[in-house]
């Protein structure tokens, strides 16, 4: 088994598929945990606000095979590949570590993801795994938090 971290955000009914997402996390990866939501604004395009989480996992599947699963979840949650990158989606669901692997994959998948240096990213695996060492920086998630200078999004009601 292998802990993977992951970031999970939506901007298109975003409580109904962060729910249908959790559900699915935990029914296929028991003893999933997850953050507190944060609500953030839309980065690099206009759009709704994003509602945001972490969860984190121990998986039996290896990264590649993790990612492809994760794929396929946001598809069936009506995740639309034929627009824009960066657009509004119903599901975005992104390894951002696997154990202490450092590894370039298939498609976009990169780990650790690059997106930790976002607030929406990183404040909510703070807050599952604080002690969780960063395999680039050798420090943990909550020294990194620290030192970012990132301000904390705003926490919404919304429990997964």
């Amino acid at each position: 088994m292998s802990l993977a971290l992951l970031s999970l955000g939506s901007n298109q009914q975003p409580e109904h598929y962060l729910l249908a997402a959790a559900s699915a996390l935990r029914s296929r990866f028991p003893g999933a945990q997850f953050s507190p939501v944060y609500r953030t604004p839309a980065v690099g395009f206009e759009g709704p606000d994003f509602l945001n989480a972490a969860a984190a996992i121990d998986s039996d599947l290896d990264p590649v095979a993790l990612n492809e699963w994760l794929h396929a979840l946001e598809d069936a949650n009506g995740r639309r590949r034929d627009v824009p990158r960066f657009s509004s989606r119903t599901l975005d669901v992104d390894i951002v570590y696997f154990d202490q692997l450092v590894f370039e994959g298939p498609g976009n998948l990169k780990l650790p993801r690059p997106e930790l240096k976002h607030a929406f990213v990183l404040k909510p695996l703070v807050d599952i795994a604080p002690e969780f060492i960063d395999p680039l920086q050798h420090r943990d998630l909550a020294e990194l938090w620290a030192a970012s200078g990132l301000i904390a999004p705003a926490l919404d009601p919304l429990q997964i």
